[in-house]
């Protein structure tokens, strides 16, 4: 039997802890929910499609309480019987097929087969959500699916859409599914529903479900996941025929002709008899099926957790402690609290399954590795920060800014909408940019704001709209810390006037309105700000014009850079481009300001100004500043004021820059695209991790320090050992195995310039189940400003065609202030940097080692 007993005399005396309650099985863990008939049999609601338009459909949620169907009612039974077809979940498009035979919806008995041909089985994609990828649920109508909606309807008349039995949008019983990180399911429920009882009973289901999966090993997360996938027939079983289906779904390969025999290998391993044999195999029987698969593998005597657990496991405890480097020391006690937890998991129902509190079993052991409680990225790092740590001015923070919020796309031709706006805020973005012009006006001459990328083909939306969309989040979210308007501001007075009136009567409170005497001396503290929304923009000192703010002003002196680099004795010659014109600032709107965006002459007069003054740069001049020894007067402005940062003019793609030097010069503001999701992105959400994803993260002390300071440098070693339950590109449920592999990559900088490198491990094909890669090879890093760098594990998938591109898995980004050495699980995200559906349970297993320490648990 494979276990491990703390070995200690203070154990065995010890007062005995409470024995674990009975665990219950994950399947059933919603189905205690109280629920309405209703939500069972099918509600009356209208889906807002991809082009806008409303189409009535049947909202029924599954009996097990796991699965959201959308049914078009028109099409919802069919063949003439009470079956009702259910479209698989998360749009999976049988390929290859043009038929299907479905039972009926949330696992209800078989009362017969219905034929779907291919053209309704297109209508009924994307239709089926799983509760399990639902990153949040929103009420209201800010989605760009709503927007368009609301486009459509001012284009009918009342008469139009009376004819075509399309109801007039209400707000009040809209709301909005958000899941697999960026997609989005939007209802209204029929006249006379409740959308508070639905959003109420969606909450509480997801709630229930957050709670139950920490009790519940990730084989069986992943099952539980793709069971209503793979289990076609609605038997609650998987027959033999079911059986590769559900090996290929969890991207472990075996060949179609093994699989029969695999099938009948392992039942007989558990004494069915034929009748038992072709009912085919329960959730439970399944689940140690995965891990038998796991098990199996040749490589299974050489996996990296059983050399731990054989090897180092012991090693890590010393007198009654393990120890941590760079971390306080737990003590026993501590040590029981994860033994009990692990003994509550629901794992494989294997016979070296262990109950007495001072054992866990290998397979307990390899859960706690992989968990997050094993996490490389501290938690102490990664919890809230006190509100003392949030007491200093904000110029002491990074600050997770947005450039160009609005656009979902490209800087030429893309939609601009309201949704990109609650999108960055709900993924900890605090500093939103609006490039606001005059639009046209209603029909009571009143101004209506507009929010475009100028003289592009960027379509336009309400600033009015956007101004509500921060109202409702901070409704949601009123102790959120503050979030900065970066206004771009084209507008002529009147419009500028309509929006201050519309951020007056909006937000009203909270809006933060700067007095004369608070622009004076520090700038105040995110937690004196906490719940505020905070304008930078003009605020001239004399009069009411100024000469220069805008990011296009910041880019066209770029072009003077090439010619002129500006240094502590340079003086500033006429802009090349541009004509200086003075902008008139309508007074309304700068009383509201806070950060007054100024023209760059010298650090020397910058850090004499007013600590609201700022200055925007764009990404050729953080570069041209480090390059030529600007760095230390840069780095001692941050220490008072505020710099914004941003891409060049010429990503007409969004594509983004590295944020690594601005953070390294302690550059508050380091704007990116957020729309696009890149590796910058997602370097960007590694470093606002840290404090809870608040988008405030405290700069490190040797930004803070006055003088020149020696960065602080590290070397590290990183071996990456295995992977468990990695899925498919973007989560899709067809396709082929993939081939995974890791990308290990050091975002650095040094002397002024940015550092990058990348090591590669080998592919393993056809297993993302279980991978294990070359574990014996040993990657190393010279890490040369340790309180900036990141590291980034990105997992690819080796495409088995070589003249086509390797796809994009998951990662994650760890800064290296940030990462505990040691056994460390690594937690995957998706592309938008969410770990829900099927990248919930993703994970890598690696071993880190920094310079002089041993590597332990």
């Amino acid at each position: 039997m494979d276990r491990f007993r703390m070995r200690s005399s203070n154990v065995d005396q010890a007062e005995p802890l409470p024995q674990p309650s009975r665990r219950i099985n994950f399947k059933s863990a919603l189905q205690d929910i109280h629920v309405p008939d209703s939500f069972l049999s099918g509600m009356s609601m209208f889906k807002v499609g991809s082009n806008g338009r409303l189409e009535p459909v049947t909202f029924k949620l599954s009996k097990d309480r796991f699965i959201i169907s959308i049914l078009p009612r028109k099409i919802e039974r069919v063949g003439g019987g009470n079956s009702l077809m259910r479209p698989s979940i998360l749009s999976r498009k049988r390929s290859g097929t043009s038929q299907t035979s479905m039972g009926s919806v949330g696992g209800d008995s078989v009362d017969g087969s219905a034929v779907l041909d291919a053209a309704i089985l297109s209508l009924l994609s994307d239709t089926d959500v799983d509760i399990g990828s639902i990153d949040r649920i929103q009420s209201g109508q800010m989605t760009l699916k709503f927007e368009m909606a609301r486009k459509k309807e001012r284009r009918q008349s009342i008469s139009q859409r009376n004819s075509m039995g399309i109801p007039m949008l209400d707000e009040k019983r809209s709301f909005s599914l958000i899941f697999r990180g960026a997609e989005t399911l939007d209802l209204m429920v029929d006249q006379g529903g409740d959308r508070e009882e639905v959003l109420y009973i969606l909450n509480s289901i997801i709630r229930q479900y957050e709670s139950a999966k920490l009790k519940v090993g990730n084989e069986v997360l992943l099952l539980r996941y793709i069971w209503n996938d793979v289990d076609r027939d609605d038997s609650n079983t998987i027959n033999e025929k079911e059986m590769g289906e559900l090996l290929n779904r969890i991207n472990f390969h075996v060949k179609e002709k093994s699989t029969g025999a695999m099938y009948q290998k392992f039942v007989k391993t558990l004494g069915l008899t034929k009748t038992q044999r072709k009912q085919g195999l329960s959730f439970d029987q399944c689940v140690t099926l995965l891990h038998k698969t796991k098990r199996d593998m040749a490589t299974w005597q050489v996996k990296p957790v059983t050399q731990l657990f054989y090897d180092i496991f012991g090693q890590f405890m010393t007198k009654n402690k393990i120890r941590k480097k760079g971390e306080d020391n737990r003590t026993m006690e501590y040590v029981m609290q994860i033994f009990a937890k692990l003994h509550q998991l629901e794992l494989a129902d294997v016979s070296n399954h262990i109950t007495e509190q001072n054992y866990i079993s290998l397979e307990q052991f390899e859960a706690y590795l992989l968990s997050r409680d094993n996490d490389i990225f501290n938690p102490m790092r990664e919890q809230v920060c006190k509100s003392s740590d949030m007491s200093r001015p904000l110029s002491e923070y990074w600050i997770n800014s947005s450039h160009n919020t609005y656009l979902t796309g490209d800087q030429l031709t893309s939609k601009s909408s309201v949704e990109m706006y609650t999108k960055a805020l709900y993924r900890g973005c605090r500093c939103l940019e609006l490039d606001v012009w005059d639009g046209a006006r209603d029909e009571f001459g009143n101004p209506m704001p507009v929010v475009y990328h100028g003289r592009t083909l960027t379509s336009k939306i309400m600033f009015e709209d956007i101004i509500k969309s921060l109202d409702v989040f901070l409704i949601l979210n009123p102790k959120t810390y503050p979030i900065i308007l970066s206004l771009e501001n084209h507008c002529s007075i009147p419009f500028q006037q309509t929006m201050a009136t519309q951020m007056k009567s909006i937000l009203g409170r909270q809006l933060y309105v700067p007095d004369e005497s608070s622009l004076r001396g520090s700038l105040p503290s995110p937690s004196q700000l906490r719940g505020k929304v905070v304008l930078k923009g003009r605020r001239p000192t004399t009069g009411a014009f100024d000469d220069y703010d805008t990011d296009d002003d910041a880019a066209d002196d770029d072009l003077t850079e090439m010619q002129s680099v500006r240094t502590e004795k340079t003086s500033v010659t006429g802009n090349t481009k541009k004509s200086q014109t003075s902008v008139k600032i309508a007074p309304e709107l700068a009383k509201l300001t806070l950060f007054h965006g100024t023209k760059f002459k010298s650090w020397r007069e910058s850090e004499q100004a007013l600590t609201h003054h700022m200055h925007s740069f764009s990404e050729s001049r953080v570069r041209s500043f480090c390059k030529h020894n600007q760095s230390q007067s840069w780095i001692q402005y941050n220490q008072t004021h505020i710099s914004r940062t941003f891409p060049s003019g010429n990503r007409t793609n969004s594509s983004n820059y590295s944020p690594i030097l601005a953070w390294a010069t302690g550059c508050q503001m380091v704007a990116l695209n957020l729309q696009t999701a890149d590796e910058m992105v997602r370097m960007n959400y590694g470093r606002f991790r840290e404090n809870g994803e608040q988008g405030y993260v405290r700069k490190p002390s040797t930004l803070m320090m006055k003088g020149v300071t020696e960065p602080r440098t590290t070397h590290i070693e990183v071996k990456i050992l295995s992977g468990s339950c990695i899925p498919k590109p973007k989560g899709v449920s067809d396709g082929e195995c993939i081939n995974p592999y890791v990308n290990v990559t050091l975002f650095d900088c040094s002397e002024g310039r940015e550092v990058t490198s990348t090591q590669v491990t080998n592919t393993v094909f056809n297993n993302g189940f279980s991978p294990i890669w070359k574990f014996e090879d040993s990657f190393h890093f010279d890490v040369k400003n340790a309180c900036v760098a990141v590291m980034q594990f990105t997992v690819m998938d080796k495409n088995s065609t070589p003249t086509k591109t390797d796809e994009f898995i998951a990662s994650a980004s760890i800064p290296i202030a940030c990462m505990r050495q040691g056994i460390r699980s690594v937690q995957l995200s998706d592309a938008h940097n969410t770990r829900s559906g099927a990248f919930d349970f993703a994970s890598l297993l690696v071993l880190v080692k920094f310079e002089h320490c041993q590597a332990e648990i």
